[in-house]
C-alpha cells in the first residue's frame, strides 16, 4: 500500500511522529539500557501492573506501534520473539540503532498496524503500549490483533484511561483539570491541533468490541501515580491528579474465537 492509499490518520500520525521521533530518542535510550519492565508515564513495575506474561519463553509477541523498540527488546531479551510494527521511519531507526549497540536483533517493520503483513494466527501474545492502543482506530487494529493471534492468544495493551481522556485539555502544555471538559458518549477519534489523531472508546464500547473481535476479557488495570511521584513530563498527567484519578489503564484478554 502506497503512503496516498492510507487511511487519512494513518498519514497524519506518520507525518506526526516522524516530525516527533527526535523528541523519544533519550527515553528510549534509558528504556533499552535500564532493562527493567516498566509501564506509562509514572514507570510502574511489571510486578505492580502485570502487562505480561510471567513467562515469554518462546513466544512469538507482535508490538504494535513499537516505537524505539525497547518494549521488544525486554521480550527478547526474557526469551520470548518479538516483532515490531512502526508507522514513523524515523522511530524505527533509533530502535535499529538500539538493536546494534545492545545486541539484540528481532524483525521492525515499517507499516500500519492495522494492517499487518503476517499470516493468520502467526502469534502467541499481541501487545501495545501507546503504539496501536492509542494511534490506531480500535474498530480495525484490534480484529487484526485477533486475526494475528493464535487460539487463545493474548492482547495485553495500555493507553490514557477515559477519566483522563475527559479531564485532559486541549493544549498540551495546559494540566488535567478536576472536571470534565468533552463527552464520553461517542467518544472514539480525537483530533489535536498539532496534526496527531489518537483514539479512545468508553470502557463499555471497549467490552463490546473486544467481545465482538473474539476475545474475552481477563483484566483491567487502572494506573495511579504512586504517593511520592514527582509531577510527569506529561503535563496532562500531574501527579496530584493522578494520586486522584487514574491516568492510564491496561486492557488484558484472551482469545476464545
Amino acid at each position: 500500500m502506497t503512503t496516498e492509499q492510507l487511511p487519512e490518520h494513518v498519514r497524519a500520525n506518520r507525518e506526526y511522529w516522524d516530525g516527533m521521533a527526535d523528541r523519544w530518542v533519550t527515553a528510549g535510550e534509558r528504556a533499552w539500557r535500564d532493562n527493567e519492565v516498566t509501564w506509562g508515564v509514572f514507570h510502574a513495575p511489571q510486578s505492580e501492573v502485570p502487562l505480561l506474561p510471567n513467562d515469554v519463553s518462546g513466544m512469538d509477541v507482535i508490538e504494535l506501534g513499537c516505537g524505539t523498540g525497547y518494549v521488544s527488546s525486554w521480550l527478547a531479551r526474557r526469551g520470548a520473539k518479538p516483532v515490531g510494527i512502526d508507522n514513523s521511519e524515523k522511530q524505527l531507526r533509533t530502535a535499529r540503532r538500539l538493536q546494534h549497540e545492545h545486541g539484540v536483533e528481532f524483525p521492525l517493520l515499517h507499516g500500519n498496524a492495522e494492517h499487518v503483513p503476517y499470516p493468520d494466527e502467526s502469534f502467541d501474545l499481541a501487545v501495545s503500549e501507546y503504539g496501536a492502543a492509542i494511534w490506531c482506530d480500535p474498530y480495525v487494529w484490534i480484529p487484526e490483533a485477533a486475526r494475528l493471534l493464535r487460539p487463545g492468544g493474548r492482547l495485553a495493551f495500555l493507553g490514557n484511561s477515559v477519566v483522563s481522556m475527559l479531564c485532559a485539555p486541549d493544549d498540551e502544555n495546559e494540566k488535567s483539570t478536576e472536571r470534565m471538559l468533552r463527552s464520553q458518549r461517542d467518544m472514539h477519534r480525537f483530533a489535536w491541533d498539532d496534526g496527531g489523531v489518537e483514539f479512545h472508546l468508553s470502557h463499555g464500547d471497549m467490552i463490546r468490541l473486544l467481545r465482538a473481535s473474539g476475545f474475552e476479557v481477563e483484566d483491567l488495570i487502572e494506573i495511579y501515580a504512586p504517593e511520592d511521584a514527582p509531577d510527569s513530563f506529561f503535563h496532562y498527567a500531574p501527579a496530584g491528579w493522578s494520586r486522584q484519578w487514574p491516568v492510564e489503564e491496561v486492557w488484558k484478554a484472551r482469545k476464545v474465537s
